[in-house]
């Protein structure tokens, strides 16, 4: 159904505007007027609207399970980007899967934190009762330590309470459980069903079901308090309860998905909180095999900030423009995005991970038995125009996040300037005269007394430019200020900073945000100062390759960075081979291209959408979909 109203939004009418989508967020009506290339196609499970939405704390929309692209849809920047499995794939909702339950007679259903299980079950027997069939019920919840237990086990990675970071955990799913779960055992019911996180360690010979969740949604439900951790008695605060996700949560769940993803006969999406879509295993690793050899975009997700800026606002359609500001998108960062793929318009995300479980040799090529199921390479916006200066702020070595973090990269970051205001500049390196201990105190005192500081009395600044790549291996001092809009080009790890000063201000929430002298003491690195940071920490291009189709222009990295920048720049259109290497790429000057591996594979990405060509795709064209010449950003494993 297709809908197409005059509506009331923030005491504003809209009158008969094109399709537009309806979502509730923190109580408020959103109306989404989607561009006039794409509509969504609304499930009917989902037309009911309810005034008040508590289970989700967010100013961005709910993806649609079904959408359905039409004319020129790639002409612009895609929020939800999908990989087509082909017709009759995927399937909705509750009364599909109980047909396939039913067939089963036995089933374990097992998924990611954050799943809303109630709901699930609740879903499930009113399609079980129509049908006149009893069911079995066992909740692995049931089987879970007592709390205090559980609270004991995690400790250990958490450090200390008011502590940013934890460490990464040791433990397995099985440590959560009592040994019952795996004793349990089915009875006459015409059905029989384990339901919940860990489904898969009750050791049935029964067909396993698996609900993933994208790790935005399951963040959104946590700060609005309608999820717990796992085997945690209530909610906690939004950040210790992501220290502990990350820390501890997504490792064993992570794990645990590798270890039964052979076992699993179907795949759910669980962010809808009264449908779902899914689909046979079977298919979806068809799926996952072609874009492994071909191409690959994650679904990007964004998020305002204390610095945050306009652009994004301003320059990317689909996504809720009432918000104070936008900060980052969050282009491809592996451990928190998705993939979605498409049939017939119903949309299934799966974790970025799940790629890597049954691909990453295709991915990463001769770098896989370095890096394995880890994606190494980190693409995201960072948006200060019209906003504010990030903090001042350092990384971690790779033995300090290693002994402290249990991390096994570290956080080695560039900036590439993709737009920028005339008066942007970054902040880098030390000024030549800096005294470490007066630096320090100046910190503290800012610290403790909400003092400002002069910052540009012991930490440089450059002005910013379009196309410029800023160098920051771990322990350099660096901000970016603001008017920028920076292509933050890294390894992987993403939640290390260490913040020295942070102009003293609130978050948006009103509160200070932490302050890490200590770990930033411990770090820096005090010897890249004045010339040496112009000489050593900005790149200098060279053109290295010059061919009548196209230029291939080198942006060297740090030594310390175990990736390269390339930008290949065309009129008409780009030959590039992969040499068993990953490319992970960017349109950053032009209307877009499309791309075509070399199995024939097909796509376009506009201006400033990322996406990956893995090492199996040998080789791939570039074609320029404009009238002005292209610009595209190539970052690759050394």
């Amino acid at each position: 159904m297709f809908v197409q109203y005059n509506s009331v939004h923030n005491n504003q009418i809209y009158h008969n505007p094109p399709y537009l989508s309806f979502y509730y967020n923190n109580g408020l009506l959103n109306v989404h007027t989607i561009q006039q290339n794409m509509t969504y196609e609304i499930d009917e499970l989902n037309q009911e609207v309810t005034l008040k939405n508590d289970w989700r704390k967010t100013t961005q929309y709910l993806m649609p399970p079904k959408l359905k692209p039409i004319a020129n849809a790639n002409e612009e920047y895609q929020v939800y980007p999908t990989c087509s499995l082909g017709s009759g794939k995927i399937f909705n909702g509750f009364e599909t899967l109980s047909k396939y339950i039913i067939g089963q007679g036995v089933v374990m259903i097992d998924g990611y934190a954050g799943i809303f299980w109630d709901r699930i079950r609740e879903g499930l027997q009113q399609c079980f009762t129509d049908a006149g069939l009893s069911v079995n019920w066992i909740d692995t919840a049931d089987f879970l330590k007592p709390t205090g237990l559980v609270d004991e086990l995690v400790k250990p990675f958490l450090g200390t309470e008011d502590a940013v970071w934890g460490t990464r955990t040791t433990l397995t799913l099985r440590d959560l459980f009592e040994d019952s779960l795996g004793q349990q055992q089915t009875n006459q019911s015409d059905i029989n069903i384990i339901i919940g996180t860990g489904a898969a360690l009750s050791g049935w010979k029964a067909p396993l079901i698996y609900f993933d969740l994208p790790k935005n949604e399951l963040q959104f439900r946590m700060r609005a308090g309608s999820i717990c951790n796992l085997g945690a008695a209530e909610p906690q605060g939004a950040t210790q309860m992501y220290k502990r996700f990350y820390f501890v949560d997504w490792v064993m769940l992570n794990n645990h998905k590798k270890e039964i993803l052979n076992h699993i006969e179907v795949m759910a999406d669980g962010q809808w909180m009264d449908t779902f879509n899914w689909c046979f295993k079977k298919d979806l690793l068809e799926g996952l095999d072609q874009m492994s050899r071909s191409v690959i975009r994650a679904r990007p997700w964004f998020e305002p900030g204390a610095w945050g800026g306009q652009w994004i606002k301003k320059n990317i359609e689909q996504i809720n423009k009432d918000v104070v500001n936008l900060a980052w998108s969050f282009e491809l960062i592996s451990p928190e995005n998705g993939l979605v793929f498409e049939s017939d318009g119903h949309l299934l995300e799966v974790s970025f991970d799940t790629l890597m479980f049954t691909s990453n040799e295709n991915i990463l090529g001769r770098h896989a038995a370095r890096f394995g199921d880890e994606f190494p390479i980190r693409f995201d916006f960072l948006d200060t125009v019209d906003g504010g200066n990030l903090s001042i702020q350092c990384h971690p070595s790779l033995k300090y996040i290693q002994e402290n973090f249990g991390e096994t990269l570290t956080q080695d970051e560039t900036y590439y300037i993709l737009d920028c205001e005339d008066d942007a500049k970054v902040y880098l390196g030390f000024q030549e005269g800096i005294d470490p201990v007066e630096y320090r105190a100046a910190l503290e005192e800012s610290k403790t007394t909400g003092k400002e500081i002069a910052i540009e009395k012991y930490v440089q600044s450059f002005t910013a430019a379009k196309h410029d790549l800023f160098l920051i291996p771990n322990g350099t001092v660096h901000s970016a200020g603001a008017g920028n809009l920076v292509l933050e080009i890294s390894a992987t790890p993403y939640i290390f900073t260490f913040k020295m000063y942070d102009w003293v201000r609130l978050d948006l929430d009103g509160n200070p945000r932490p302050i890490n002298i200590d770990h930033a003491f411990h770090n820096l690195d005090f010897n890249r100062k004045g010339e040496s940071v112009a000489d050593e920490l900005i790149s200098k291009t060279t053109i290295i390759e010059k061919t009548e189709d196209y230029q291939l222009v080198h942006l060297p990295t740090h030594k310390d960075h175990f990736y390269d920048v390339h930008r290949i720049e065309f009129e008409a259109r780009a030959v590039q081979h992969t040499d068993q290497v990953c490319h992970v790429l960017m349109v950053v000057e032009g209307d877009g291209v499309l791309l075509e591996t070399a199995d024939g594979t097909t796509r376009t990405f506009a201006f400033a959408e990322t996406f990956i060509v893995p090492a199996a795709a040998e080789s791939y064209t570039l074609t320029n979909l404009g009238k002005a010449g292209v610009k595209v950003i190539k970052a690759f494993l050394k």
